[in-house]
């Protein structure tokens, strides 16, 4: 039997609602997709350290 944890509470999936059960499958997805987003966040960040420090070696250079 599945279970959840809310509020320092365990519930077993299976007890919930229809409506209960739409409002969890919900929020499982935003959770996915809120992890590929900061995942993508990473990747950016790394670029952008990059680039900064190709710009640094580049005013050093022409300085």
């Amino acid at each position: 039997m599945p279970k959840i944890t809310v509020d320092d509470i365990e519930y077993n999936t299976e007890d919930l609602t229809d409506n209960g059960k739409a409002q969890l499958a919900s929020l499982q997805f935003l959770e996915v997709q809120m992890k590929k987003l900061q995942n993508e966040i990473s990747v950016y960040q790394t670029a952008r350290n990059a680039y900064v420090s190709a710009l640094k070696s580049e005013l050093t250079v022409s300085s």
